[in-house]
């Protein structure tokens, strides 16, 4: 079953695995660099059927950390296209970029320097939420956002997607979990707003719903997908019903297809990791949603990914470190490498 081919708007993908989009922390001036040509290299020779490049900005307040991938330029879309080009010329896979706004995440130190902890001044910047809700206790306020700014953000995931278009990309994921910007909108521990962005409002999901709608409007054939947040693993946090409702609103509006992560509104939650602990979630989305459903965590073993996809529990899954660790692990059953492993390895492993 892994190895059965899904196509997604007019793209083919060869099998059920995507490499999971995985921070990086190494741009200069949010563009890649000679690090991010090897990584990316290694994971697109891997075998998996698409390839999403980590969570990239749309803007310069929109940043987790300085060294962010960003996209919100003519210089780092030429920069992303020149990149795009190489990895195309290795192997011809659908590539997906994910978008994101790190709202009060943002202005962040780089987390092997330093781990969940805000930047100090003068390197730090003001970042923005929904509310003027911490993260934690040794973060800082965000700024409360305006109308005015949200519309701003909009415009940003609109211009960013139309750059990604524009520098080759096959599609983009909207990035709506791990505590992020909208993220933070979509859980009621970080919305406290008591207008039309709020929680409260007959229309709630506004912000996730436009941003669709609006990269909706570029473009028709290239994919749309988002990554969204199945429950905050907190009990007074967002559960699998308030995820459901939204990926329904989502799809009626163009979404393609959604992975479904779990808990980072704040850092420690209730959260049990242990071998495909969000399977059971997406299932379930899924089955109410009737969308092309992907998951990650701990989805490391080959027979269990085979089995989860024969039990049609999800259409395809995300996985990041495992290619880290065991680059060519898709392709231990010498019976499975035939097109996609390479030719000058297979008679040496």
């Amino acid at each position: 079953m892994i190895f059965k081919k899904i196509k997604i708007r007019n793209k083919t993908f060869s099998n059920r695995v995507s490499v999971s989009p995985m921070c990086q922390y190494s741009a200069i001036n949010g563009k890649p660099n000679k690090w991010h040509y090897r990584h990316l290299s290694n994971l697109v020779e891997s075998g998996a059927g698409s390839l999403t490049v980590e969570s990239t900005a749309i803007s310069k307040k929109g940043r987790i950390t300085k060294k962010d991938l960003c996209i919100y330029n003519q210089n780092q879309m030429k920069s992303h296209k020149k990149l795009l080009k190489y990895l195309k010329s290795i192997r011809d896979i659908p590539i997906i970029l994910q978008l994101s706004h790190s709202g009060r995440k943002g202005s962040a130190e780089i987390p092997w320097i330093k781990k969940n902890t805000p930047l100090k001044k003068p390197y730090s910047w003001k970042t923005y939420a929904p509310s003027k809700v911490k993260r934690d206790y040794k973060w800082p306020f965000p700024k409360e956002m305006t109308n005015k700014v949200i519309k701003k953000t909009i415009k940003d995931f609109k211009n960013s997607a139309r750059l990604a278009f524009m520098a080759g990309y096959d599609g983009v994921e909207i990035h709506m979990a791990h505590g992020y910007l909208l993220h933070q909108f979509f859980s009621p521990l970080s919305n406290k707003r008591i207008d039309e962005y709020g929680l409260k409002d007959k229309l709630k999901y506004r912000i996730h719903i436009e941003i669709i709608k609006s990269i909706k409007k570029i473009s028709k054939k290239k994919i749309l997908g988002a990554r969204v947040t199945g429950t905050d693993h907190l009990s007074n946090g967002s559960n699998l019903k308030d995820c459901i409702n939204l990926v329904k609103k989502l799809k009626s509006n163009g979404l393609d297809y959604i992975c479904v992560s779990s808990g980072g509104i704040i850092p420690k939650t209730n959260m049990k990791i242990r071998e495909g602990f969000r399977v059971s979630i997406a299932s379930k989305i899924k089955k109410e949603c009737k969308i092309l459903t992907r998951t990650s965590g701990m989805i490391n073993d080959y027979k269990f990914i085979d089995k989860i996809l024969k039990q049609k529990k999800i259409d395809f899954v995300a996985i990041g470190r495992k290619f880290i660790s065991d680059k060519f692990f898709l392709f231990k059953d010498r019976k499975k490498r035939k097109n996609d492993f390479p030719k000058q390895y297979t008679y040496c492993i």
